[in-house]
Order: structure tokens, then C-alpha cells, then sequence
């Protein structure tokens, strides 16, 4: 939304608190998922659904118009959105912790599945040409999966530091104003 230039209204679901289970969330998306965009009267679901929702209405390009390219581009955010975090959201490793019956699991499990799947990710980014963002010299569809990926990555200590186009992408992403007002931690001002 902020790389679209498009006001609008953050909600907060507190997924530790189960709101996103609640009969009203649940009217919102069957699924009980985050996130839900409200725009142009519908209700939509599912991130990578909503970006390419974004990038066909708006006059923004996410991805690129050489279909090559796009294929690639896909590969990549999907290697992100529909392999790594999955697998390393909430109530996945919740689940893990309880069937373990050891807290430690969680950790475990968070290392096992990013570092491989960011891995694989930085070896798919080294077969495009470098640029500051994945995308070209703006930013796309993989640098908004990218970003999210990596605070988690964070918070789990899984260390990217030789990863280097993944580092270059971060700074360039961490730097520029949409990043910065998106990001989970940034002061979010009060509507």
C-alpha cells in the first residue's frame, strides 16, 4: 500500500491472543489468516493474491512485464511465501512445541526451515542480474517477501550474513520510506 502510494487503515490482529479466531474475524476470512484487504468494495485475502490485485489496479509494476522474468520473480516471493513462512508462522510452530513437549522446539524448528529456505532463495537471486532491489532498481513482489522473512529471521537467529544479495536487497529495502513505515516495529501513527 505504501509503495502504491494508497492510504489506509492498519488493524491489528493479535494472533497470540487468537483474534484472528474470533466469529467476527472469521466472517471477515474463513481461513482465520492475516491479512484481509478491504478495497475497491471487496474484501480480499491471501498476500500474494492481494500484491498481484495491487499491481493489476494500480499504477505500480511489482513484477515484471517480461513474462521470463515474471515467471522468475514468481518462483522466487513463492519460494518465500508458500515455503518458508508457512511452515514458521504461529500456530505451525505452536503445534510442533506441543507435540514436542519442549519448548526448544520452537527455535529448532524456525532454524530448520528459514536458513534452507533463504538459502535457496539467495541462490535463485544470484541467477538474476544484481540490482538494488530483486526487482530492478525499484522495489517488487520479492522485496515485500523478502522483508517480513527476514525479521523473523531475525528473531530466530538465523544468520544471513553471507547471504549477499539478500543483504543488499535488506539495506536497500530497510532504507526506503515504504519499508520504513511498514515495518512492525515503526511508530504507527493514530488515526
Amino acid at each position: 500500500m505504501n509503495l502504491a502510494g494508497i492510504s489506509y487503515q492498519s488493524v491489528s490482529v493479535d494472533l497470540l491472543r487468537g483474534e484472528h479466531k474470533t466469529e467476527a474475524y472469521l466472517n471477515r476470512n474463513p481461513q482465520g489468516l492475516v491479512p484481509v484487504l478491504e478495497i475497491d468494495g471487496y474484501s480480499m485475502t491471501q498476500s500474494l493474491a492481494i500484491l498481484e490485485y495491487l499491481n493489476d489496479t494500480r499504477e505500480i509494476t511489482l513484477i515484471s512485464t517480461d513474462p521470463v522474468s515474471a515467471a522468475q520473480e514468481r518462483a522466487i516471493a513463492h519460494a518465500i511465501a508458500v515455503d518458508i513462512h508457512p511452515v514458521c508462522n504461529v500456530s505451525v510452530a505452536a503445534y510442533a512445541v506441543r507435540q514436542s513437549g519442549r519448548d526448544e522446539t520452537r527455535f529448532e524448528w524456525m532454524q530448520r526451515f528459514i536458513a534452507p529456505g533463504l538459502a535457496a532463495v539467495e541462490t535463485m537471486l544470484h541467477m538474476r542480474p544484481e540490482t538494488a532491489f530483486a526487482h530492478g532498481d525499484a522495489p517488487g513482489l520479492i522485496d515485500i517477501c523478502i522483508m517480513p522473512q527476514l525479521y523473523n529471521a531475525d528473531r530466530w537467529g538465523v544468520d544471513v550474513s553471507t547471504h549477499m544479495n539478500i543483504m543488499r536487497i535488506a539495506e536497500n529495502c530497510a532504507a526506503h520510506p515504504a519499508f520504513q513505515a511498514a515495518h512492525p516495529d515503526a511508530v504507527k501513527p493514530s488515526k
